[in-house]
């Protein structure tokens, strides 16, 4: 684990010596971080109105920039860097221009509305750099410099201390299998007839310990603000970024240990009663963690329930290792199957639990009918959005749709009330990325990780079955996925959404 503390500590002073954080659309002040400055000036005989929409905002109703009167010149607006922006400039009503652009940080840009002609009421929209953007990837290069020095140092000082010791070894090796030698040199331990006998020493996976270290680094990343980078947050909504995958892959490596562990457990004569007290506490102590520490919020004083998250990562994280740990501790098998040919060799990771996949086909069933025939107050049947500004305004207190209509049936005003559509999309209500309906989803891909550690099982030292079999499994959920999302953002049946699950 010594790479990842390294990467813990570099990656963020890397990045956050960039100074860049988000920021949102106003008018006024300063540039901050994820802003740029655009003027406008007019030399329109009427007054303008100037109206923005951000392109990752799906279908949400133009907001007011700017507004330049008859007797102004120009007018100023800080705006956000971190999308593009589509602008529109009407004068009573009317349309005169409209166009779209991605700004860069730090940049001021200039917009020139003038009249066509004297006789007509049509305008031509300018555009001119009056200060270049600033470079924002440079501290990212940087780091990427940085940890490949790193990663270069971690490979190049084991070799360098290899080939030190090689005469040694050498020497070693040559003097073991004689015993005449002994006068010369010592007989390593490992040359001793007893160790012959012992006992060998259980191994772990290290491509599961690197997968979490790995996600533990960037956890911490992000955590840190990820250097204020857009695709370093949370999308708003729609869509996917680096910091949308890390709760992910924690539910993935917690299905896979949950295999690998319990297993063990049950080959060392471990009963269920065990298991079941075992992982009962585990859960406990994961929601206590989250429910009293991590998600307390009070807007009353310390001492205040009435703002209580219930829902959290921790108390998600519980429950999806609690369901998954019933299915092994039920269903799980205490060895591999045995390899066999044919149609039954080829399948020997799935056929024989197909009890765990029964339950997992009910449960994904159960969420698909809540999410889509459950009937929500106001809001269309199967509504996925994020309401607020978005569908054109029609379903503002929508957000979420049946999974946020559950959260706040169960729960109340105690759960999570800054979602991260909440900038973006103008929203009020609240609504928990770490719902009800979610953890069913949560489930369900915790079970995937059980699937990867299942593989692993049956084809212990077969490299090229193991990764066949991740081929398949990645052609297939690649596929599925292409269908339900129609391979855009904000248009497929199931869209990519992590508040959502």
């Amino acid at each position: 684990m010594e790479p990842g503390v390294v990467l813990q500590a570099i990656l963020p002073v890397c990045l956050l010596i960039s100074g860049i954080h988000g920021g949102q659309l106003h008018t006024g002040g300063s540039l901050k971080m994820d802003q740029a400055l655009l003027t406008f000036h007019t030399g329109f005989p009427e007054g303008v109105d100037v109206f923005y929409t951000s392109d990752y905002c799906y279908k949400c109703l133009p907001q007011p920039l700017a507004s330049v009167e008859r007797d102004m010149l120009n007018v100023s607006s800080v705006i956000s860097t971190k999308f593009t922006l589509s602008l529109r400039v009407d004068s009573r009503n009317v349309s005169l221009c409209s166009w779209s652009q991605t700004y860069e940080e730090g940049g001021q840009y200039s917009v020139w509305i003038q009249q066509q002609t004297a006789s007509n009421t049509s305008a031509i929209c300018r555009h001119s750099v009056d200060e270049n953007p600033r470079n924002v990837y440079l501290p990212l290069l940087v780091a990427l410099l940085v940890l490949a020095v790193v990663a270069l140092l971690f490979v190049l000082v084991p070799y360098v201390n290899r080939k030190y010791n090689a005469t040694k070894r050498i020497k070693d090796a040559c003097c073991c299998p004689s015993p005449r030698h002994t006068v010369d040199c010592e007989v390593t331990p490992t040359c001793e007839a007893g160790d012959a006998d012992a006992k060998p020493k259980h191994t772990r996976l290290h491509s599961l310990d690197t997968f979490r270290g790995f996600s533990m680094t960037v956890m911490v990343f992000v955590n840190y603000g990820g250097g204020g980078y857009w695709f370093m947050e949370h999308a708003p909504w729609n869509g996917l970024t680096v910091a949308d995958l890390v709760m992910p892959w924690f539910v993935f490596i917690i299905g896979t240990s949950v295999v690998l562990a319990f297993g063990s457990m049950r080959r060392k004569g471990v009963s269920r009663v065990q298991l079941l007290r075992k992982l009962t506490w585990r859960t406990a102590v994961l929601m206590l963690l989250g429910f009293c520490f991590l998600n307390y919020s009070p807007k009353d004083g310390p001492l205040s329930w009435s703002w209580l998250r219930i829902p959290g990562v921790l108390q998600r994280l519980g429950f999806t290792y609690f369901v998954l740990s019933l299915m092994q501790t039920a269903w799980g098998q205490t060895a591999a199957p045995a390899r066999a040919g044919g149609c039954w060799g080829r399948a020997q990771d799935l056929l024989p639990y197909w009890p765990e996949w029964l339950f997992i086909v009910l449960l994904e069933t159960l969420w698909l009918c809540l999410t889509f025939l459950l009937p929500v107050p106001g809001c269309p049947a199967g509504y996925l959005g994020a309401g607020g500004i978005g569908d054109h305004g029609l379903y503002p207190d929508c957000t979420g749709g049946a999974a946020g209509h559950v959260d706040r049936w169960v729960f109340g005003d105690n759960m999570f009330r800054w979602p991260t559509c909440r900038e973006l999309y103008r929203t009020t209500m609240p609504f928990d990325p770490e719902g009800i309906l979610g953890t069913i989803n949560s489930v369900v891909m915790g079970f995937m990780g059980m699937q990867a550690g299942k593989i692993f099982l049956c084809y212990r030292g077969d490299s090229v079955q193991i990764l066949s079999r991740f081929l398949g499994w990645a052609v297939v959920l690649g596929a599925s996925t292409a269908v339900l999302s129609k391979c855009t953002r904000d248009e497929g049946f199931i869209p990519v959404n992590k508040n959502l699950w």
